[in-house]
């Protein structure tokens, strides 16, 4: 007897300098990424088939999360019910040691939830540091955290920006081109063109901000979009 597939939803988050990127790639390949971990601790959960995590928002390699979502299909053997959604947080982060990645919550969502389409907003932070030119010029707990610039006193900025969707390297392409404002390499009227012409290749060179300072903060959800029917409730976990 099988128990009917449950869907979650699933807050984690990684620090991404290690890996290729979220998106799961080949087992084989010497770098892997988020994804591929999350899948292997999946595997591992006790008397039950896991689907693959369909992630909301993908981040590059050496981009970090303090919390990207997915969610996951779980159907339990034995006629079991759903897991509670503390013990398949507890599970996960166990099978995931020693990684630098730790799943933050579940939650059961009805069967028509989707982490990457229901989201209505994603929120990326960038970290910038001024006063160094180079990252080993950073605090040793600070690097691969921030984007190193020019020199002066040390001092931490963090611009955010929030949006249903971003396009490829956005953020880092707009930190990019506003720290080479603050830094003489532009001037504002340049910018203006850049986003008339709409054409990628008309940028400078190191107009795009490293990996290294961009963080994936948050992905926001319709609570009314969560909420799951009488009849998906019946099963009560254990």
């Amino acid at each position: 007897m099988v128990s009917p597939k449950t869907r979650y939803l699933l807050f984690f988050q990684y620090f991404g300098t290690k890996y290729c990127g979220v998106k799961e790639v080949r087992p084989d390949q010497a770098v892997l990424g988020v994804q591929n971990h999350l899948q292997m601790a999946a595997e591992k959960l006790r008397h039950s088939t896991p689907s693959k995590f369909t992630i909301s928002s993908r981040t590059d390699s050496g981009v970090h999360a303090l919390c990207n979502a997915a969610h996951l299909d779980i159907e339990r053997s034995d006629g079991k019910p759903p897991f509670a959604e503390n013990i398949l947080t507890d599970s996960l982060n166990h099978h995931l040691k020693p990684e630098p990645i730790r799943i933050l919550g579940a939650r059961r969502v009805p069967s028509t939830f989707h982490a990457r389409f229901s989201a209505r907003s994603r929120t990326y932070v960038y970290r910038v540091a001024t006063g160094c030119s180079h990252h080993l010029e950073l605090p040793v707990f600070e690097r691969n955290r921030c984007w190193a610039t020019y020199r002066g006193h040390l001092r931490f900025w963090e611009m955010e920006f929030t949006a249903p969707s971003f396009l490829y390297k956005q953020v880092r392409r707009m930190v990019g081109v506003l720290v080479a404002v603050g830094q003489g390499r532009l001037e504002p009227h340049h910018v203006q063109r850049l986003l008339e012409i709409r054409d990628l290749m008309a940028y400078p060179d190191n107009t795009i901000a490293p990996p290294d300072g961009l963080f994936l903060k948050d992905v926001e959800y319709c609570e009314a979009d969560l909420e799951i029917s009488e009849a998906e409730s019946e099963w009560q976990p254990n």
